[in-house]
């Protein structure tokens, strides 16, 4: 933070909101964003994000959170420069979530104002009257979903054009912060307890994984990055300020299907995008796949791709890179740096390189492997065989858990961020994650809390245990399955209780397969030995 105020010549606080403002000002006639039917000059984008957080700036207090709920349009967009533009926080909610979870979390951001997409017209009616901090509920009508979905009041709701037109002879706002370790986004991870945490990202953090995301993505002006990664995930790893540095072309997608994915391709010219495996799987398993006569990058993080999968898309002319990361640290952290030696390795062995989590990107500081059992931060052998957690430190770690010290506290314990995941490190520096300790389950590139899903699931009256673990998924990675213990004389069919589920959990979160075993293995404690059913899982 400036120690004066009297401007210094070789000091300014660092922001991404520059990026918008130099892209504006160098090129403001190129494409900025397409979107269906419309299409944003960079000078069309720089306006109207400076209109909403004008209007925004006049209806909260600096550091207010403000909500947005919806896919990736270009209103998602522009709320990642014109909320912090206007001195508030953007909390970015995963649009996949139920009703009460989302509640959970407006309530526990505060959030003063609610922008949302059209298509949760019902959701949002539902819950917006359980949110005291809310006094605003803005609604977006995107043409290309068409009709709203519903038709229920909500109190203090106006329509996204109506907001925009407040602006009037509002002053301008400023593309600089006083202080870069503001909070700029704060984006929720279910985490292990079942309660979401509000993960705090800065100015300066989101500016910093900006340039790191810039760099190994290989953005240039001539970028055409497809939205095929959710916004709300992680600010979409930091690329809505990324790709506008680069003065590149965002091409927003609504919803990841294959021929949208392949009409973007072929169309409209995507080089980059990024995703959970399942998105590169949904690319090579599509009917359009076909070989391709120019450049593609698609960047994959979430559980380990598939080497077969890996091999598949590059077999098309598609180039797969695999970060690793977490929420905490603004998306991905580690790159799995291609080695010029790998060329001379058959195809099968360089996929299997390809897969490994591998080293902390340029932003970042390195990747430690420590021994669990002992008593410090002592590093596991760099043998690729033992296995210990995986500790993060840098630029790109985030400033903490919002309104929860305590947990902040025990993640950042002896000076590094604990992820919880556990890895090996190899003789050559590359880490590779082999479980997770805390049993997170990573679906298409999202976090689902077995013990959330436990809880919800062990609330039927019938149901008296529950372990959920995941298994592998060809098409997600993972996906959850529910080994279930029923009362003494109670009857329930699976379906019967994924139906119950699906009151109080987002569809992704809800087992596929629900196993009803004489009894689940236990330590002599009593602990449910998830182990053993992942094992069991695993041999079929």
């Amino acid at each position: 933070m400036s120690t004066t105020s009297t401007p210094v010549p070789n000091r300014s606080e660092m922001s991404p909101l520059r990026f918008l403002e130099r892209s504006a000002n160098v090129f403001p006639d190129r494409a900025a964003i397409v979107y269906g039917e419309r299409t944003y000059t960079y000078a069309e984008f720089a306006d109207e994000t400076q209109r909403l957080a004008r209007v925004l700036a006049s209806k909260i207090e600096p550091g207010d959170r403000v909500a947005y709920l919806a896919p990736n349009i270009p209103e998602m967009l522009i709320a990642h420069f014109a909320v912090p533009l206007a001195g508030g926080v953007l909390v970015a909610l995963n649009s996949r979530l139920a009703g009460a979870e989302l509640a959970y979390i407006l309530n526990h951001s505060e959030a003063t104002i609610l922008v949302a997409d059209s298509e949760f017209h019902s959701t949002v009616a539902a819950i917006a009257d359980v949110i005291p901090s809310l006094h605003t509920v803005v609604e977006v009508e995107d043409p290309e979903f068409g009709t709203p979905a519903g038709v229920e009041e909500i109190e203090g709701l106006v329509s996204y054009a109506e907001f925009l037109s407040g602006a009037g002879d509002l002053p301008a706002r400023p593309w600089t912060v006083d202080d870069e370790n503001t909070v700029i986004t704060i984006n929720y991870t279910s985490g292990t307890t079942g309660k979401p945490k509000g993960v705090m990202y800065t100015h300066r953090g989101a500016y910093l994984n900006s340039f790191g995301e810039t760099f190994h993505n290989q953005f240039t002006g001539h970028t055409r990055y497809l939205w095929t990664l959710p916004m709300f995930h992680c600010n979409g790893w930091c690329t809505p300020w990324a790709v506008t540095a680069a003065s590149g072309t965002h091409i927003c997608l609504r919803a990841v299907r294959a021929d949208a994915i392949w009409s973007a391709i072929d169309d409209l010219g995507a080089t980059h995008m990024c995703g959970a495996p399942t998105v590169c799987t949904t690319i090579v398993g599509a009917e359009q796949a076909h070989e391709l006569d120019r450049p593609l990058r698609i960047t994959t993080a979430g559980a380990p791709p598939s080497p077969t999968v890996i091999g598949q898309l590059s077999a098309i002319g598609i180039t797969v890179v695999h970060v690793y990361g977490l929420t905490e640290v603004y998306g991905p952290f580690t790159i799995c740096e291609y080695q010029d030696a790998w060329d001379d390795l058959s195809a099968d062995e360089r996929a299997k390189k390809l897969s490994r989590q591998g080293v902390s990107m340029v932003q970042a500081e390195d990747v430690r492997v420590i021994d669990r059992e002992q008593q410090g931060l002592v590093d596991v052998p760099a043998d690729g065989e033992t296995m210990g957690e995986i500790l993060l430190r840098g630029n790109n770690v985030m400033a903490g858990y919002f309104k929860d010290p305590a947990a902040t506290a025990e993640a950042f314990a002896g000076g590094w961020f604990h992820t919880g995941d556990l890895g090996v490190m190899h003789p050559d520096g590359y880490v590779q994650l082999r479980d997770r300790a805390k049993d997170i389950i990573i679906s298409g590139g999202e976090n689902i809390s077995t013990v959330e899903v436990e809880q919800a699931l062990v609330s039927h009256d019938a149901v008296l245990d529950v372990a959920v673990v995941g298994v592998p998924d060809e098409k997600w990675g993972e996906r959850p399955r529910a080994y279930v213990l029923l009362n003494p004389g109670a009857t329930l069919t699976a379906e019967e209780l994924i139906a119950y589920g699906r009151k109080m959990l987002a569809g992704y979160k809800i087992p596929r397969d629900i196993v009803f075993p004489d009894d689940l293995p236990r330590t002599s404690t009593g602990k449910v030995m998830k182990f053993e059913l992942r094992k069991q899982a695993a041999q079929g």
